[in-house]
């Protein structure tokens, strides 16, 4: 069969509005798929063969286009239908119209995947964003250091501390780390960073008394 007559012979038969309709509802069903079956918790292997199942089905589709072929006693091979015999041709605007069902409910699944994922996008960012604003409105006063030989100036520096932590937490909005949490933590520590880290804090503050 030379390609002019080959090519005929699809339009003839419908081939290319049944290649265009498969790839229109099996796209249809795999989007449809990845909604449903995570909704209903499938083992992500079911997705796998669904898709293979939709893509090995489409070369099936186009050769069964081409071997059959629609008439008023049913599917008979194409071979042994006349052209006046097949339904093909009269079935011309119901395909038509198939494909363009299948094209919009496409357009309007993949605005739907569109506004979903969007949205998905949009809370991960708010998760992240939001550890960040509280850490920015977030303080530790850790111990004082006595920098005297008076023992009693330990008390003092306690007292200090008491009395800062007691000021910034009527501040509103402002979380402030209990001083029972920062008890452990020497006067005069070495890496700050590292103890706002342990407390989930953005700030810290020190000092010392004499």
């Amino acid at each position: 069969m030379d390609p002019a007559t080959f090519l005929t012979e699809l339009k003839r038969r419908k081939v290319y509005r049944v290649a265009v309709a498969y790839a229109i509802v099996a796209w249809l069903l795999i989007q449809a798929a990845s909604i449903l079956f995570p909704t209903f918790e499938a083992p992500p292997w079911v997705m796998k063969v669904f898709v293979t199942a939709v893509i090995l089905g489409f070369p099936v589709a186009l050769i069964l286009a081409w071997a059959f072929e629609l008439t008023p006693e049913g599917l008979r091979r194409s071979e042994e239908v006349a052209p006046r015999e097949s339904k093909m041709h009269k079935l011309g605007s119901k395909w038509t119209a198939l494909i363009v069902i299948a094209a919009v409910l496409a357009a309007a699944l993949l605005a739907f995947q569109f506004a979903r994922t969007r949205r998905s996008l949009v809370i991960e960012q708010l998760k992240q964003t939001a550890p960040t604003a509280t850490l920015d409105k977030s303080v530790a006063v850790l111990p004082f250091e006595n920098l005297s030989s008076d023992k009693e100036n330990a008390f003092f520096a306690q007292g200090i501390q008491d009395e800062i932590i007691t000021t910034l937490s009527k501040i509103s909005g402002l979380r402030v780390i209990s001083r029972t949490s920062t008890t452990r933590y020497n006067s005069a520590p070495e890496n700050l960073s590292e103890i706002a880290r342990q407390l989930h804090v953005s700030n810290v503050l020190e000092g010392s008394v004499q």
